[in-house]
């Protein structure tokens, strides 16, 4: 479900813009020394943590690419802006990891059939611990940026590192299983344990950025909260047809507004422009409201009948 941002709007871009780059350097640096633990020690769980460091990296690049994307304004040709750009770099992050883990479940039942002997455990244990270390300290700091942002975008990229938390530590497991009983088929073993676990996290990813690709509804309790929003402004007799999506950190609400027919423009103007205030209020982060006011009564197509039909 879409995180809901709690800090300022107007701090958001610089967060993304330093998560982004502190990720893509330390991305970069994790590949250089998981492939130089790889070429050491021979692991294939070592190399399944290499390869996804430096699926890390891309999606890193993807991830810089669509923040700063989506922080472009409105144009003639994109007049709702460009924030499901995150989500397109999120989608891009899901395809890389599901390919990544696709090639390691290949080469780890390869390895498991024909095993080869480690080397230099000691210090492939140690690379794999340090990596730990920091692919911890990065999901916290973008479990913080999302809090703040709401970022589709660096929500994908932290699902990136949490994986690499548990990849690390799986790698981990299969040195020392292979150091204590020297079974050498135990490091392919966990690879293709790590490989599943990285296509279970690759369709977590898609599954997200497909939500705000295409318009899914806010949840249902935040669309109660804005009909009750919208109600409880003066002059509202009552509203239909609300529909809700989110593209990046900003958020689309749309909504039939009835008033009653006998007022003139100017005042069912004012009252819809009341509740879009409120319906800003209520909501976090950048928020887009627009009413479409109308005479209460009126017996037009609405969209909640045909919805209503359809379930």
């Amino acid at each position: 479900m879409r995180a809901i941002p709690e800090g300022p709007a107007a701090e958001a871009p610089a967060l993304k813009n330093l998560s982004v780059r502190v990720t893509l350097s330390v991305a970069v640096l994790l590949t250089l020394a998981k492939l130089t633990g790889w070429l050491v020690t021979g692991s294939m769980a070592l190399m399944a943590s290499a390869v996804d460091s430096l699926v890390d990296t891309g999606a890193s690049l993807v991830t810089l690419w669509g923040v700063r994307y989506a922080q472009r304004p409105p144009d003639y040709d994109h007049r709702f802006g460009h924030g499901k750009g995150e989500a397109g770099a999120a989608f891009t992050q899901a395809s890389f990891l599901a390919g990544a883990a696709f090639v390691l479940a290949f080469q780890s039942v390869e390895r498991f059939v024909f095993p080869v002997p480690l080397e230099a455990l000691e210090v492939g244990a140690g690379l794999i611990g340090a990596s730990l270390v920091v692919a911890c300290g990065l999901a916290a700091m973008q479990s913080w940026v999302v809090r703040r942002t709401g970022s589709t975008a660096i929500a994908a990229d932290r699902a990136h590192y949490l994986a690499d938390i548990a990849v690390n530590g799986a790698v981990l497991a299969a040195l020392g299983v292979t150091e204590w009983t020297g079974w050498d088929r135990a490091d392919s073993a966990f690879a293709l344990v790590i490989s599943g676990y990285l296509l279970w996290n690759a369709c977590g990813v898609a599954r997200e950025a497909l939500e705000q690709l295409l318009d899914r509804e806010l949840p249902s309790e935040d669309r109660r909260r804005i009909k009750e929003a919208v109600r409880a402004c003066p002059g509202v007799r009552d509203i239909h047809d609300l529909r809700t999506r989110f593209s990046g950190d900003r958020t689309f609400v749309e909504y039939h507004l009835e008033v009653d027919p006998g007022l003139t423009v100017d005042v069912g103007h004012a009252i819809g422009d009341a509740t879009e205030v409120a319906v800003r209020k209520l909501l976090s982060g950048v928020v887009e409201a627009t009413a479409h006011v109308e005479p209460h009564g009126i017996d037009d197509a609405r969209l909640d009948d045909a919805v209503a039909r359809k379930r």
